[in-house]
């Protein structure tokens, strides 16, 4: 599950900070801007998966064009797949039952009902 939020990203003498206005207490640094997106990504995906696992609610993401910034600031999108960051990753097998018809049209479309499911699931928890 990627999710994608705004960041604020400012400067000062040591290099390079990044804020996400919307995660409360979700930032970042970094010495040159390669290592702060890196980091970004990192602290984003580590933020919601903390979330998801506590059961708690992701923000909505704001409009990146209503975000109050000072002079000199920048602000950009962050992405992060979700999925990576979580902790507990082991697989559990499920049983479901779809009707027939749809199986052999996902079979055909090589579509992998697992990999639907987990996105429908994210989707639905988040």
């Amino acid at each position: 599950m990627v999710r994608v939020y705004p960041a604020v990203v400012h400067k000062d003498e040591d290099g390079f900070w990044l804020e996400f206005p919307d995660l409360s207490g979700c930032f970042t640094d970094g010495d040159n801007i390669e290592e702060l997106m890196n980091n970004a990504e990192e602290a984003l995906g580590t933020y919601l998966a903390v979330k998801l696992e506590n059961k708690e609610h992701l923000p909505q993401a704001s409009d990146i064009s209503k975000i109050k910034k000072s002079q000199g600031d920048i602000t950009t999108y962050v992405s992060a797949d979700v999925n990576k960051y979580h902790k507990d990753t082991k697989a559990v097998k499920k049983m479901i039952s779809i009707p027939s018809w749809l199986a052999k049209a996902a079979e055909e479309k090589s579509i992998s009902l697992s990999k639907v499911l987990q996105e429908a699931l994210l989707e639905k928890i988040s």
